[in-house]
């Protein structure tokens, strides 16, 4: 008998790349849903808006999702999430800072956000180095 099912010889890549490519798409729909929150988080001193770096990020989460759930592109999309969780880390050291006077609740959420982005980064590499074959 050989080792184990086909789904426990999945990578962790690629067991970590569709669910990540949804919750991206599903959260980058929400930069346009519902832009408020996101605005509030971006650093006020960024050129041109917090608006418009709220709707950038959004279009970025949907496309990097997207691609995700290609096996096609999905490695190069790896890449591309890791990137995009090390870009939008300003704004989550912006939150942190910015909601300082408000209930411990919400600062909670702030200070949470911070830590969280570091597995999300190695998920997203080790999607980026899958060594699986990938499909042309």
């Amino acid at each position: 008998m050989t080792g184990g099912s086909v789904a426990s010889r999945r990578t962790v890549g690629e067991r970590a790349a569709v669910p990540m490519g949804v919750a991206l798409v599903v959260i980058g729909a929400v930069h346009f849903a519902s832009p408020g929150f996101f605005d509030e988080i971006v650093p006020p001193w960024l050129p041109p808006s917090e608006r418009f770096w709220t709707l950038a990020s959004g279009v970025a989460e949907v496309l990097v999702g997207i691609a995700l759930l290609v096996p096609r592109t999905r490695r190069r999309a790896g890449w591309a999430a890791a990137a995009l969780f090390v870009a939008v880390y300003p704004g989550n050291l912006y939150m942190v800072w910015d909601w300082r006077d408000r209930a411990w609740t919400e600062q909670a959420v702030a200070w949470i956000r911070l830590p969280f982005q570091f597995p999300l980064i190695w998920l997203a590499l080790r999607i980026a180095r899958d060594p699986s074959p990938q499909p042309r």
